[in-house]
């Protein structure tokens, strides 16, 4: 089986795109075509993020999620490695050595996840996930 390679300027472009914060673009994939790791499309919309990954899929996403509240809001970047349920135990197992290859490419991010149950996928499971991991709650300060 050949070993997947990565389409090292196409990823970091997009992953720039999501990195910038002029720009309106969210979050970036990065999905297998044969042994290539390549631009999966990006978009503003999370949503469109999570019609993305179905149970046939694997594939790398960053995004980023804002955080805080109307006095503080903040971005959060995520690294997500999504494998749908369907797929076979020798992808499933390529799956930690490529991310490698994307991890050369995506390197600021405050939390990864791999998931493969699309609930949690949810934006507000990521945030408060992101909220246990650390970083301050200015939600509970009251003055």
């Amino acid at each position: 089986m050949a070993s997947t390679k990565i389409d090292k300027e196409a990823c970091r472009e997009a992953y720039n795109q999501v990195r910038d914060d002029g720009s309106d673009v969210t979050w970036a994939v990065f999905k297998y075509e044969g042994a290539m790791i390549l631009p999966g499309g990006q978009g503003a919309d999370y949503e469109d993020f999570k019609s993305m990954c179905t149970d046939d899929t694997r594939l790398f996403a960053f995004a980023r999620i804002t955080m805080g509240d109307a006095m503080s809001k903040r971005a959060k970047f995520i690294l997500i490695t999504w494998i749908g349920e369907n797929i076979g135990g020798l992808q499933r197992a390529m799956i930690s050595t490529d991310k490698t290859l994307v991890k050369d490419i995506v390197q600021n991010f405050a939390k990864e996840f791999m998931f493969s149950d699309p609930r949690e996928l949810d934006a507000d499971n990521i945030r408060m996930e992101l909220k246990k991991a650390g970083g301050a709650n200015y939600d509970a300060q009251a003055e």
